[in-house]
């Protein structure tokens, strides 16, 4: 296991691997997915819209930069300006984000996934609803039904809140669902809210508490009651324990 990662709790069943395959199951009810690095190629088109907020704030980009992924814009801004001046620098960078929303492409693999899940799914994002439908629209991705922005919740991310709540909606356990997430943040939100596994998209994940990482989701399938992952997606490759939903 990669050093850094949380070992698999021993009281937790590994699913099964396919010997031919080296596929892994992940049983579930439902997935909660993250939109932003997740579902949506998002990260250049948020980095550029926050180096222009942060530049007409006169701040230091890179500063600001470093906390923004998998954190609400409200929290951010937070970090940086007086309360005063939070309602205006607020409404800026959603100005800003939206514009350029049409930057965003999809995930590998999302809309495939998406389509087979067929309402069994969620979206948890700390991005407000009009942001979140705006870079959706622009990846050629769904609405889907139960969508749980920042607004949605008092507690951003790392807090629970938007995960549980999502479960919540969906009629089911926390423990009962798989949350995909990329960022540190966000994986610690799934943890949190008691997900049964947390699945990490993307090398920002290697080095988080995330159960299992995928290079994207191209390599994940749904097969009716699980997430199929192809242990060509794993990264780094190689055996990666896994749990099994109750």
């Amino acid at each position: 296991m990669t050093a850094g990662r949380t070992p698999t709790a021993p009281d937790r069943p590994a699913t099964d691997r396919s010997p031919e395959t080296q596929s892994l199951e992940l049983t579930c009810d439902r997935v909660l997915f993250d939109c932003d690095g997740v579902l949506v190629a998002s990260t250049t088109a948020g980095e550029m819209a926050w180096t222009q907020w942060a530049a007409e704030y006169g701040l230091e980009p890179s500063r600001v930069l470093d906390g923004i992924h998998g954190r609400r814009s409200a929290d951010t801004i937070a970090l940086f300006l007086p309360p005063e001046r939070h309602q205006e620098a607020l409404a800026r960078i959603e100005t800003i984000e939206i514009a350029g929303a049409a930057r965003c492409t999809p995930i590998p693999g999302a809309a495939a996934l998406l389509a087979a899940l067929t309402g069994k799914w969620a979206l948890v994002t700390s991005a407000t609803g009009a942001l979140a439908t705006a870079r959706l629209k622009a990846a050629g991705l769904p609405r889907p039904h139960t969508l749980i922005t920042g607004e949605d919740v008092a507690r951003g991310k790392p807090a629970p809140d938007g995960y549980a709540e999502a479960a919540r909606r969906l009629g089911v356990r926390p423990g009962a669902c798989v949350v995909v997430e990329d960022s540190p943040t966000g994986i610690r939100a799934g943890h949190a809210a008691g997900a049964r596994h947390v699945l990490g998209v993307g090398r920002t994940a290697l080095n988080t508490s995330a159960h299992t990482v995928v290079k994207d989701l191209s390599g994940v399938s749904w097969t009716g009651n699980s997430l199929r992952i192809d242990g060509t997606s794993l990264i780094p490759p190689g055996p990666t324990a896994c749990l099994q939903a109750p």
